[in-house]
């Protein structure tokens, strides 16, 4: 079982920039893949980024692309996500997920642990 704790959220103006921080529990970090998720207000909840095991193979949705880049440290046993050119539209909670397999995967169903969550605001 692993345990999961962003951090790294914010305020920040239309254009601007967050790094957000996802520590793990555990010395089996780099036995789980990773992912990004994010939930604004009345939606549902969805997929940001995706990062296997040893950080060689991402996935990001396409609204992420070119802004948004996900990279892990398993010596930290954590998972970063850099937002770029933040927009209003990505203002949500953003949370970040493990899964044992170690196949990426963009569908939340397929994560089994779950972090509490960094609220990002843009604002415009």
């Amino acid at each position: 079982q692993v345990q999961l704790v962003e951090s790294g959220g914010g305020l920040v103006q239309a254009g601007g920039s967050l790094r957000l921080s996802c520590a793990a529990s555990g010395r089996t970090f780099s036995s789980y893949t990773m992912g990004w998720f994010r939930q604004a207000p009345g939606k549902e909840r969805e997929f940001v980024a995706t990062i296997s095991r040893s950080g060689g193979n991402t996935y990001s949705a396409d609204s992420a692309k070119g802004r948004f880049t996900i990279s892990r440290d398993n010596a930290k046993n954590t998972v970063y996500l850099q937002m770029n050119s933040l927009k209003p539209e990505d203002t949500a909670v953003y949370y970040c997920a493990a899964r044992v397999s170690p196949l990426t995967s963009s569908r939340k169903q397929e994560y089994a642990y779950w972090g509490q969550g960094t609220q990002v605001t843009v604002s415009s």
